[in-house]
């Protein structure tokens, strides 16, 4: 059996290595040599992290979206751009209503749909006449984008906002030079006038103008802006910020990497040295394989970085709101298999709640949501393994699981061990259904492959299993009653690392 130590970076971890993922030595991405053996592209891998961006994008773990508009008052998922701005009329439009029904929910983050594909813009732009400022909301002198963020930074809630890039209004839309001039400013209305943005969302849309020419988006210019204006804002889909999972259904992978491959063949000395130099080089794309990270995805890789999940969908069939849809609302019981199958993959979910045509969340969705709400909170009220005692052979100590539960600390091998076998031991036998393990990706990314075990008195007895564990992973499995369990890492890359353990019980 592997000896293991614990490591207690209890301040040094959490101000140290940020650092060392935002400095010049680019830790978030990583070059691979022709000439690096297996062994080499492994330890490169197991040491690329996540910038302090990206790490706080993924501890928030549960975020909003709120698709509200046009659409909102014609009942279409997708508007033609000729709708009449005096459509737009909400008649008891309340941000902070909103607000406090998703801090309530627990969410983190609400990204507002500021602009979709139909060209209606939310906020009195000048550089467009389709927006709120021609509607008959407020006479023309209301701003939903103001109204929301304020009750964000209100309420406590972190800011986003998704800027279609496809506008089938405004009339320079294929004339590629030109709109992209006019899109690069409405990005500088967004990211002056309303505070800190943490999100800037982009989706891959893109149709053909009104000359019958398709838009070439100028990705690199709409990076540049962000970057200058919202230097801590991570961006979403087209960007080398945050991923698409790749599916609207709220389901991520069974394998969920961070860490992928990426292109850096034209990544040259200079670029290397900017302080965004994945920005210059990446090239959007769609990443919608089942395996994105797995040894034999990156043997050949020339380059990789961390570039995490991002898991989407709409509370309803639809993504604005429909009252036809109001009994279809998505239970509260299959929020939750959400939540486990998408924050318990890896991933952050990006829930969305359509505001209706008054301005306010239905009661259909909001009931939802707390129920969403209340089976979480009593299902992770009890840590079932926080007064446990941790052993593993060839410790000479036993310890409390609450140093690596309650502290910023995390257990991980010595020397160049990449398997390990943690046991366990509860003060009384528990009935529990839900396991949480999570690793301390400041360090890495790193298991590849784990089980549990129970203790039935005589045997050890495997009870689940999986693959990647990374920010987090969440297991339900059949009721187990024991008070031994043990959690074997059967494969990593390098020394693994474990910074929190959780056995529970799925509340009804």
């Amino acid at each position: 059996m592997k000896k293991l130590t614990i490591v207690l970076v209890l301040t040094c971890l959490a101000t140290i290595l940020p650092q060392q993922s935002d400095n010049h030595k680019h830790k978030n991405f990583a070059f691979i040599k022709s000439t690096d053996s297996p062994e080499q592209i492994i330890s490169k891998a197991a040491n690329v992290v996540p910038t302090r961006q990206k790490y706080n994008w993924q501890k928030m773990e549960f975020i909003a979206f709120a698709h509200f508009g046009m659409n909102t008052f014609t009942e279409n998922e997708w508007g033609a751009g000729k709708e009449d701005p005096k459509l737009f009329n909400p008649t008891n439009f309340d941000a902070r209503q909103w607000v406090r029904t998703f801090k309530n929910a627990g969410i983190k983050m609400l990204i507002l749909t500021v602009k979709h594909h139909d060209g209606f813009c939310l906020w009195p732009s000048k550089y467009t006449e389709h927006s709120v400022k021609n509607s008959l909301w407020k006479n023309g002198k209301g701003d939903v984008v103001r109204e929301v963020s304020e009750a964000c930074r209100e309420l406590g809630l972190k800011f986003g906002v998704y800027l279609s890039p496809w506008d089938r209004n405004n009339p320079s839309y294929g004339d590629s030079l030109k709109y992209n001039e006019y899109f690069c400013n409405q990005l500088r209305e967004l990211l002056t006038n309303y505070g800190e943005i943490t999100e800037v969302w982009f989706d891959g849309a893109n149709g053909e103008g009104p000359n019958g020419k398709k838009q070439v988006y100028d990705w690199q210019s709409y990076y540049k802006v962000i970057r200058e204006l919202q230097p801590n804002a991570v961006i979403f889909g087209m960007a080398p910020d945050i991923r698409w999972v790749g599916t609207e259904s709220g389901y991520g992978r069974e394998t969920e990497w961070s860490v992928i491959p990426i292109d850096l063949s034209k990544m040259n000395e200079k670029i290397a040295a900017g302080k965004y130099p994945l920005d210059e080089i990446y090239q959007p794309h769609d990443i919608m394989g089942e395996d994105l990270g797995s040894r034999d995805k990156i043997k050949n890789a020339n380059g990789l970085f961390w570039y995490p999940a991002e898991t989407d969908v709409s509370i309803r069939p639809g993504w604005f709101y429909r009252s036809s849809q109001d009994t279809m609302v998505k239970s509260p019981e299959k929020l939750v298999d959400i939540y486990f199958n998408s924050v318990g993959r890896n991933s952050v979910l990006l829930l969305n709640v359509p505001p209706d045509k008054r301005g306010l969340l239905s009661n259909y969705d909001i009931k939802s949501l707390m129920g969403m709400k209340h089976i979480l909170d009593k299902t992770f009220r009890t840590n079932l393994a926080k007064n446990a005692k941790i052993k593993s052979a060839g410790m000479k100590k036993i310890f409390n699981a609450s140093l690596i539960i309650d502290n910023n600390a995390y257990w991980t091998t010595i020397g160049k061990l990449d398997t390990a076998s943690i046991e366990f031991i509860l003060p009384q036998k528990n009935r529990f259904d839900v396991a949480l393990l999570q690793e301390e990706i400041r360090v890495g990314q790193r298991i590849e492959k784990f089980h549990l075990d129970f203790w039935n008195g005589t045997d050890w007895i495997k009870f689940a299993d999986g693959t990647t564990v990374g920010y987090k992973r969440l297991l339900h499995f059949k009721p187990i009653k024991t008070n031994r369990v043990r959690l074997v890492i059967e494969q990593s890359r390098l020394n693994p690392t474990i910074s929190n353990f959780g056995l529970y019980k799925l509340a009804d």
